[in-house]
């Protein structure tokens, strides 16, 4: 889908804050979900959908991102970066259409299905848009902001559908509907914006249109200076590395050549990690544990609030952070900490919970019971207990906002080369998109049967996932991306051995700079020379005259 010519803007922090509005829809997404599922409107309404019934509406975003995540790639490489995150759109409208318009849970599944697609394909495709743009120095923070346009539109959404839970009665739709149309903003502002980006110099190096690339990534860092050290070095990197690549296996071997299967193995893992730490308890199902811990009604609701402002509190710390600590540190002792807290939380309730059961009042399914009547919250601890679990709770969500939240999505976005970056994003967005669905399936029932024992489950998983950070992911930080394709080679380094920092494209910068100072050097002493030649001549035809 062409784009209409409009004035490109080339402020690389302006570019992602455009760019990540796709961000942004998805947290929408979520919190139009996690604000609504504990008002009695949506309960009354939606029959007080437990167990299997809610992990299905929960979980339709996530099998929509899957089908999303798997086209992204092939339509990416064809259209382009940026034309790819509009042609996602589409989707979104459709959508959020359907859910307004809902007339039962299966149109509502059905919307969420649709706004998967659209996240699936932002998901993977603005991280690659950002990595490619982003100088080698600053790319974990640009990608970061992608993790924060996420959190400010939980953050948003949240609030907005806890205001509009007061529209009406019990029995009215008016105050879930409101909510979830409010939707159409963001993506419309995301439409809006788009048309004034650059597409991405690398997919244009990759289709050949190298005029255009040139020029894009000297007014991208440069102030439009093709001659600037930083632009050649990089240029020819790109060039270098694209042209070695195209040599290779082409179709699915070149997902595995040549140690590329550790950068797969590496960029679909990260992201299936970020899914099974456990973290989508909290952000899904904040309001369920907060009932667990005795929190009811408006109090609950603000509370749950009150984590999603935390998240993105912490975020915005490793926005300035993330490029001065290595990847791996955080990835492997952030997995250790998320463990404890899962651990203490699972511990507190399965030593101190009261058992609350829901009931089954007919056969048309209508159910009643439960904490504070919702059917999924069948435990409750209260006093200190209750503050440990809620204590815990924030401070999971505050150690994932510091390290598996953003980096996952950095460190995808790093691994994969020129060539497979697009698919490979995609194929890694897969990753997370798959667990997702999986672990919101999953989760509704699993408070409703193996209840505190959940919490322990995620908590071995990290665990899991620390072992496997530590010993198969090199230290990306510091590296220019086809610097990363060294590190994933059949003669790289071990991945515990690696550090952070210490990229070649800055003595590649020395190295251009140096020559352009000899050039100009050699420059000088020719005009010298010739001045002088120029000046011997004159005098000479001034003695010829004169004799």
């Amino acid at each position: 889908m062409g784009l209409p010519t409009f004035p490109k803007i080339y402020n690389v922090y302006f570019l992602a804050m455009v760019a990540t509005m796709g961000g942004m829809l998805f947290g929408f997404d979520i919190s139009s979900m996690s604000a609504i599922i504990g008002t009695k409107q949506y309960r009354n309404y939606f029959n007080n959908p437990n167990g299997l019934a809610q992990g299905a509406i929960g979980s339709a975003l996530a099998a929509g991102s899957v089908v999303g995540s798997i086209v992204a790639g092939p339509v990416s490489d064809k259209i382009g970066r940026r034309n790819s995150l509009m042609f996602s759109c589409i989707f979104w409208l459709i959508g959020t259409s359907l859910q307004v318009a809902t007339n039962g849970r299966g149109m509502l599944i059905a919307g969420r299905v649709f706004n998967g697609v659209t996240v699936g394909i932002t998901s993977s495709q603005v991280p690659v848009y950002l990595a490619e743009v982003a100088k080698h120095s600053q790319r974990g923070a640009i990608i970061i902001i992608q993790q924060l346009a996420i959190e400010w539109g939980i953050l948003f959404m949240y609030f907005i559908g806890y205001g509009c839970s007061f529209i009406g009665t019990e029995t009215d739709t008016a105050s879930f509907r409101t909510a979830w149309g409010i939707q159409f903003v963001p993506c419309v502002f995301f439409m809006i914006g788009l048309p004034f980006l650059p597409e991405s110099p690398r997919w244009l190096a990759m289709v050949d249109r190298t005029d255009e690339a040139v020029h894009i990534l000297a007014n991208i860092h440069a102030g439009g200076n093709i001659e600037d050290p930083y632009v050649i070095a990089e240029y020819e990197e790109i060039v270098t590395v694209l042209t070695a690549e195209r040599l290779a296996p082409k179709s699915w071997r070149k997902f595995v050549y040549n140690g590329m299967w550790r950068r797969t193995l590496a960029g679909f893992s990260v992201q299936a990690w970020q899914q099974l730490s456990g973290a989508n308890v909290m952000t899904y199902y904040v309001v369920y544990i907060f009932y667990m811990a005795d929190l009811k009604g408006n109090v609950n609701l603000i509370s749950s609030g009150v984590q999603y402002a935390l998240f993105i509190l912490f975020s915005t710390i490793m926005f300035f952070f993330v490029d001065k600590i290595g990847r791996r540190t955080l990835l492997v002792w952030g997995a250790i900490a998320m463990a404890f807290c899962h651990f203490v939380v699972g511990g507190v309730l399965g030593s101190n919970y009261e058992y609350v059961p829901g009931k089954q009042r007919s056969r048309a399914l209508k159910y009643y019971g439960g904490v504070e009547g919702d059917a999924n919250v069948v435990m409750r601890v209260t006093g200190a207990p209750a503050h440990t679990v809620i204590a815990f709770s924030y401070l999971l969500i505050i150690i994932y906002a510091l390290t598996l939240a953003p980096i996952c999505w950095v460190y995808a976005a790093e691994v994969w080369s020129l060539e497979t970056r697009a698919w490979g994003m995609g194929i890694a967005a897969i990753g997370n998109w798959l667990f997702n669905f999986a672990i919101g399936l999953f989760i509704p029932p699993a408070f409703l049967n193996i209840r505190w024992r959940l919490f322990i489950v995620f908590g071995a998983l990290c665990l899991g996932g620390a072992i496997q950070f530590y010993f198969t992911y090199p230290e990306t930080c510091g590296k220019t991306i086809e610097e990363i394709e060294i590190l994933f080679g059949d003669d790289g380094p071990r991945p515990w051995t690696t550090k952070k920092g210490n990229s070649r494209i800055d003595r590649e910068i020395e190295a251009v700079t140096h020559l352009q100072a000899k050039d100009e050097a050699r420059a000088s002493i020719s005009k010298v020379i010739e001045e002088e030649k120029q000046a011997m001549t004159g005098s000479k035809g001034l003695k010829t005259e004169s004799v």
